[in-house]
Parts: structure tokens; C-alpha cells; sequence
């Protein structure tokens, strides 16, 4: 089992990543905002139900971020707890629109969030001139104060017109979409390198119809964060997985890491590096209307660039170099 260290105080802020704290949030908040309005304070949900019924379509038209968010320290007590870093290997031009597949999923895609979501590991200084926004999912921005919170940080719906936005509004951005998935945090678990590509190429046709670059990445360590305990399809604790991400677009994932003494077992994350390696941008021709074919085409030379980019710097991130790329 991973090294653990003594958590700090800020630890707890880590869980915030988790698609079930939204959902707490949503619940709790719903019930509160709805009894302020039957007191003396209802002027205030009042106000912010107005607001948000006028600001219900800015998630979808570029967010709206906030330098001050993306600099709190708490990002980078985080970036070193693991540590996270990020790792260039070509420079992107601010004079294209770039879009980004993040790999793999993870379970709370620590690296993705640090690298693209804050700037601890200094994205800016590191990428001059390119936004970064990473795609979620879309419900997340109807959840009062929780939507506040991502635009703040760069995140955008993972939603077509949100896309569609921010590739044809300027040029310099780059949007980050997990393609594999909340399907590919069952694929979590430590020692293992498995995503789900295959079949997605969705992504590679919304890159063809903006000509926006393809850019591949890899996230070294994200699956070794966590145990996961995986349930066999058959099993009722599996279709209870299947059915929750039905209902709410996500599953709920049963991993454990270390607790907050050192060799116990809790939530907190074990400290391991994470690693995201940006790939060399793959130019794509603008296409209205891109044929399968041309879809295909592209989609394989993406596979391809991301394959290179893991087996070049593998070995020097912790696999073996007999380690390889499963694709489902």
C-alpha cells in the first residue's frame, strides 16, 4: 500500500472534487433556500432566484472565471500534498482553439482540476496566451452556489453548445473533455491503464467542425490514488451502480484511501504523485459537416498520438515498461 503521510487540516477541501458533495450541497440547499423564504430573510433567496433565472444560460456561453478563485493557496496545499504537476512537451499557439482529451478519468481527476481548474501548477506561465476550461457535467450548473463555484474556476458544461461556444468565440482556448467518462471511474483502480475510446468520437467530430488542434494528454497516477472495490456485473450491487448513474449521470463509485492517522483507512487520498503530460497538438482541417470516414480517420491518429505519448514517458512515471494501453 502507498506511503501515507500525516494529512493537514486543509484535507477535508479535497472532497469537495466529489460529484456526491454536489449532490449534498443540492439537497441541503434546495430545503434552505425555499424555508428563507417564508422568513424575514426572504429577500435574499429572493435575489439569488432572480439572478439565476438571468444567469441560468451563462454556463454555456464561456463561464465566467475568476483569476482570484484560480489563485486561492488552498490549490496549492493541495498540489503538494500529492504532488501534481504538469509536464509540456509542445508549446500551443494562442492563434488556435484547442480541444483536449484528458485520460484517464480517475475517480476524483485530481490532476485534470489542479492542472486546468487552478493555477498551483502554474498553467498560465506554463501555456502563455491559452484558457483553459475543463467540461463537466451539465446538471452540476443547476445546483445554486455549486455553478458559481466551477465557472469561477474555468469549468464549463461538458454540453454541445457550451463546446460549440468556446470554439468559435476567439481563439486561445482550450477545452478539456474527460472522453472516457464517468464509466471509466469503474475502470479505476491502482496498476491498471484502461480507457474508454473506442467508440467515443464525439469529441473528434466537434474538433473537425470548429478545426479546432486535437491535444492528447495523460495523467500519470491518477488511478493510484485510491482502492476501488469493483462488483461483478451480476451482482445487485452493481446494477445499484448502474441504476444511480442513470438517475444522476454518475456512479457511485466504493473506494477507500488513508484516514487522517497515519496507517488507517479513510477517504483522503494516498500521496502519490500525479503527473498530467500534455501531448503535441494534432491539426485538424475545419469540416462543416465531416463524413464517418473522416471521423474515423482522425479518431485513429488521435489513439495513435495518445499511445506514443504514454509509452514515451511511461517508464519514467512509475509503469513498467511492459505496461500498455488497454482500449475498450
Amino acid at each position: 500500500m502507498p506511503h501515507s503521510k500525516q494529512p493537514s487540516h486543509f484535507q477535508s477541501l479535497m472532497l469537495l472534487q466529489w460529484p456526491l458533495s454536489y449532490l449534498a450541497i443540492f439537497w441541503i440547499l434546495q430545503p434552505l433556500f425555499i424555508y428563507l423564504l417564508f422568513t424575514s430573510l426572504w429577500p435574499l433567496p429572493a435575489l439569488y432566484f432572480a439572478w439565476l433565472f438571468l444567469d441560468w444560460k451563462t454556463p454555456e456561453r464561456g463561464g465566467r472565471r475568476s483569476a482570484w478563485v484560480r489563485n486561492w493557496c488552498v490549490w496549492t496545499h493541495i498540489r503538494d500534498y500529492f504532488p501534481i504537476t504538469i509536464l509540456k512537451t509542445k508549446d500551443l499557439s494562442p492563434e488556435h482553439n484547442y480541444l483536449m482529451g484528458v485520460h484517464p478519468h480517475g475517480l476524483l481527476t485530481f490532476g485534470a482540476f489542479c492542472n486546468f481548474c487552478t493555477e498551483a501548477t502554474g498553467f498560465s506561465k506554463t501555456f502563455p496566451g491559452i484558457t483553459p476550461h475543463l467540461a463537466t457535467l451539465s446538471w452540476f450548473f443547476k445546483i445554486p452556489l455549486v455553478r458559481e463555484y466551477l465557472m469561477a474556476k474555468g469549468v464549463c458544461s461538458v454540453s454541445q453548445p457550451a463546446i460549440d461556444y468556446l470554439l468559435s468565440h476567439g481563439t486561445g482556448n482550450l477545452v478539456g473533455i474527460v472522453v472516457g467518462g464517468v464509466g471509466e471511474a469503474l475502470q479505476s483502480v491502482p496498476n491498471t491503464t484502461t480507457l474508454i475510446l473506442q467508440k467515443r468520437k464525439g469529441f473528434v467530430r466537434t474538433a473537425l467542425q470548429h478545426g479546432a488542434h486535437l491535444v492528447p494528454t495523460f495523467t500519470f497516477g491518477e488511478t493510484e490514488v485510491y482502492d476501488q472495490v469493483l462488483f461483478h456485473k451480476d451482482s445487485r450491487m452493481y446494477k445499484f451502480q448502474s441504476c444511480f448513474r442513470r438517475i444522476f449521470g454518475f456512479y457511485f463509485c466504493v473506494f477507500y484511501g488513508k484516514g487522517f492517522r497515519p496507517g488507517s483507512t479513510g477517504l483522503l487520498p494516498y500521496s502519490q504523485p500525479i503527473v498530467t503530460v500534455v501531448g503535441e497538438p494534432l491539426p485538424l482541417p475545419q469540416i462543416e459537416k465531416p463524413s464517418q470516414e473522416m471521423v474515423d480517420k482522425y479518431h485513429a491518429l488521435y489513439i495513435d498520438a495518445l499511445h506514443k505519448l504514454f509509452d514515451r514517458h511511461k517508464t519514467r512515471y512509475g509503469c513498467p515498461e511492459t505496461q500498455k494501453l488497454v482500449f475498450l
